[in-house]
């Protein structure tokens, strides 16, 4: 496979382990001592709020942050011994865009291999190969300055794989991009990952991990506090469906009386009530039938986000 990408049978390898990794910056703690596994062939998605630690994480696993404290392993070798060794197997697609915008997309793809010391020869089969899968090739000659934010996107990703990495690091792969851009870099993605590419993913959107991610990890305040397959998390801590009500103060106290029998958790948010069911409930199923401020859906990810982290904005 072209993308350096082969998925092996049996037990899987661990590629990333990190026990009681630790960073403060002055007196200020980032990240407090977490645990962190990542195995072959898996998607982690690393979530949480602004400020929450994860951007620090990722940037003491790429060496560009001394921890303070504990023990990064990838591909079974210390990271701070092995750095030089470990990131000539890793490939990152940034948050910023760092494209050269002095050069054509194929010359940023030749010129990033040459970092790695690929050949011309098999860089430009690469680049050739990547360009095409990501659907670029049309674009292989335009300097950098004449691309779409999509484009741009999905040249970032695809230069992420030049050096056929045994680790992909996608921090926001899709932020800022327009439906089709995203579900396009998600089909792409997609296809990477039951191919058995390792990834460890960052993202705000919640679709987007819920399309990717094998397992997730959800960190606040430097923490990990929660952890699993997202589908199973769901379920478990948040409910089977979420109701919507809308009204006043009134209105809504009102309706946390009358379902107080339910089995259900209650969250209140300015002038939404939200219940988050754990079995059958009928006054709430005779108050969705009564009233159009109601709506029900099923349970998503967003709102085990929510519930975790306590869906409030928060500082860098």
């Amino acid at each position: 496979m072209p993308y350096g990408i082969d998925k092996a049978p049996g037990k899987s390898a661990r590629i990333v382990e990190i026990s009681g990794l630790t960073k403060f910056f002055g007196e200020r703690m980032a990240v407090g001592g977490i645990d962190l596994f990542i195995d072959q062939g898996e998607c982690l998605a690393l979530l949480g709020p602004n400020g929450a630690g994860k951007t620090t994480t990722i940037h003491m696993l790429l060496g560009l942050v001394h921890p303070s404290g504990g023990v990064i392993n990838i591909f079974d070798e210390p990271m701070v011994e092995r750095l030089p060794e470990i990131k000539m197997r890793i490939g990152v697609a940034p948050q910023m865009d760092n494209l050269d915008p002095d050069l054509s997309v194929l010359e940023n793809l030749l010129t990033y291999a040459s970092y790695f010391g690929i050949r011309r020869r098999l860089a430009r089969q690469r680049a050739d190969e990547l360009l095409d899968f990501f659907a670029l090739g049309d674009w292989a000659k335009d300097i950098i300055e004449h691309l779409s934010g999509g484009l741009r996107r999905r040249l970032l990703i695809a230069r992420a794989f030049i050096n056929s990495p045994e680790l992909l690091i996608l921090d926001e792969p899709t932020i800022g991009l327009d439906p089709q851009a995203r579900h396009l870099i998600w089909e792409r993605l997609d296809e990477l990952r039951a191919k058995g590419a390792t990834m460890l993913l960052t993202s705000h959107y919640m679709e987007e991990v819920s399309r990717l991610a094998t397992r997730v990890m959800i960190m606040d305040k430097g923490k990990v506090i929660a952890g699993g397959d997202p589908a199973n998390m769901v379920k478990e801590m948040v409910g089977r469906d979420v109701f919507e009500i809308r009204g006043d103060r009134q209105e809504l106290d009102g309706v946390e009386r009358i379902l107080s029998s339910c089995k259900a958790d209650f969250d209140r948010r300015a002038d939404r009530l939200y219940v988050f069911t754990k079995g059958p409930c009928p006054e709430l199923e005779a108050l969705a039938a009564e009233h159009r401020h109601v709506t029900r859906r099923p349970a998503n990810l967003e709102d085990l986000f929510l519930k975790l982290t306590g869906g409030v904005l928060k500082e860098e």
